[in-house]
């Protein structure tokens, strides 16, 4: 139950009470397969530093609930920003358009007292003038790093989302969520060449971590060494060549080029890479890739999914055989197989969908220095920025943002302009070394799909791909 210090966020006396919730859901899903009533209150900030000054600073505070029929196939949903009884019930006159109940009604999800993350709020934790200061501090002391550094732009943002799952079948299921980011960014200019360094961190936690000396400082010294790597890079080579890749953030291409072709509804649909599959070999032996959103503290965690499922660690494919795929109830009771905990909404104006949270590959046993001994000429990469991916055929293009020439086992000078070109199946049939160094990113990683955007994680080892096509500038 919600903790009673915050119990009015989501019921107020006169418009709703839990009561008159639970009697409410009962009645407007009794003829459903399945469905919730969702009650979310959100409060969220994001203060900007640019060029000197503090440039923005939000604020923003929102309540509402979301109403969702199942019946076979077929959803209905109902929204509205007022949490009242009377809104319920109008909104439930949406769901009398659905199919009668199937009778393949899915199991109340199962309860757990696991828990991931503090109730507390970031935004209450640290006042305004502290919160400004700390960014004023960073971009006085990225500057003093180097005086190729012309423009730094750092930014802070958290959320605090209190919500409750409502079924008919009586469960009510509550999750309190903060989440927070900080952000450095920084031009370098010599000669009036300009590049850009960037780094970030965060998950869901206080304010502390960020205000650790040690911690922002690491991020100045991380983005300003992307930003002086990057003035002295070359035009990148153009053509098919081994690709090694860095631990951790690089993950973010398994995420969209794979994790995406491993969600419950393309495979329901038939429109994956991966749809009937399971059981085959689908990568190079030594390849495991796990979804798992029960990590303590981390962006991409849940203690309960949107629908009321724990999360959990879900092993999509393990040794190169596919297992298995990520499920929210409605893919998973079609399918005939157990949700996993991946129906994520981006808020109560939105019906779940099956989403990744923790997405990754776990490590190998190869050295990553001899990965790296190994390859006689190709590029490593870094960091990534943006890319473009079909999530059907998982194709995929994707901007390095810190990348270097290998040549005769060793690094040799940055590049710019590197992209990579593939698709996710057959990059995992092509890799051919596993590092021992997983490492999951930094807390930095937004998904999206459908129109709906959710936090999630990424991670893999140090991983050698065996031929990908990059397109460069020479």
């Amino acid at each position: 139950m919600i903790p009673t210090d915050i119990h009015s966020l989501l019921y107020t006396d006169g418009k709703l009470t839990p009561d008159e919730a639970s009697a409410i859901t009962a009645q407007t899903l009794g003829n459903c397969d399945d469905g919730e009533l969702y009650l979310q209150h959100s409060e969220t900030e994001a203060f900007t530093f640019d060029d000197g000054r503090l440039k923005t600073a939000d604020y923003s505070r929102d309540s509402g609930f979301g109403l969702r029929g199942v019946s076979g196939e077929m959803t209905g949903f109902a929204h509205a920003n007022d949490i009242s009884a009377a809104a319920i019930r109008r909104a439930g006159e949406t769901l009398q358009l659905l199919d009668p109940a199937t009778g393949t009604t899915s199991p109340q999800p199962r309860r757990s007292n696991q828990k991931l993350y503090t109730d507390a709020s970031p935004l209450d934790a640290v006042s305004f003038a502290e919160k400004v200061s700390l960014l004023e501090r960073i971009d006085a002391a990225a500057r003093a790093r180097d005086p190729r550094v012309s423009q730094v732009t750092a930014s802070l943002a958290a959320s605090w989302s209190v919500i409750e799952i409502v079924r008919a079948d009586g469960l009510r299921a509550t999750d309190i969520r903060p989440l927070v980011r900080l952000n450095v960014s920084v031009v370098a200019e010599v000669n009036g060449r300009r590049e850009r360094g960037t780094f970030g961190f965060g998950g869901r936690y206080l304010y502390d971590q960020m205000f650790e000396e040690a911690e922002w400082n690491r991020a100045i010294d991380e983005a300003v060494a992307q930003a002086m790597v990057n003035l002295e890079s070359i035009d990148a080579p153009a053509g098919e060549m081994p690709v090694l890749l860095a631990p951790g953030w690089p993950g973010i291409i398994l995420h969209e080029a794979v994790g995406h072709g491993l969600e419950g509804d393309f495979n329901r649909k038939g429109t994956s890479a991966f749809s009937g599959r399971i059981g085959e070999r689908v990568a190079a032996p030594g390849v495991t890739i796990v979804d798992d959103g029960s990590i303590a503290n981390r962006r991409g965690s849940l203690t309960i999914d949107d629908e009321g499922t724990p999360t959990e660690e879900t092993v999509l494919i393990e040794d190169g055989i596919l297992k298995g795929y990520m499920q929210d109830r409605l893919n998973a009771r079609l399918m005939g197989v157990q949700p996993t905990g991946n129906g994520r909404r981006e808020s109560y104006q939105h019906a779940p969908m099956p989403r990744m949270t923790n997405t990754f590959m776990r490590g190998g046993q190869d050295d990553p220095a001899d990965l790296l001994a190994g390859m006689k000429r190709g590029i490593f990469c870094k960091s990534f920025g943006g890319g473009q991916v079909d999530i059907v055929s998982g194709r995929f293009t994707f901007s390095c943002t810190e990348a270097y020439l290998v040549e005769d086992g060793k690094l040799g000078a940055p590049i710019k302009g590197a992209t990579l070109i593939g698709d996710g199946p057959t990059v995992l049939t092509k890799v051919e070394g596993i590092g021992n160094d997983m490492a999951l990113d930094e807390g930095i990683g937004m998904c999206g799909k459908g129109g709906q955007s959710v936090p999630a994680g990424v991670g893999q080892p140090t991983l050698l791909v065996g031929g990908l096509t990059v397109g460069g500038t020479a």
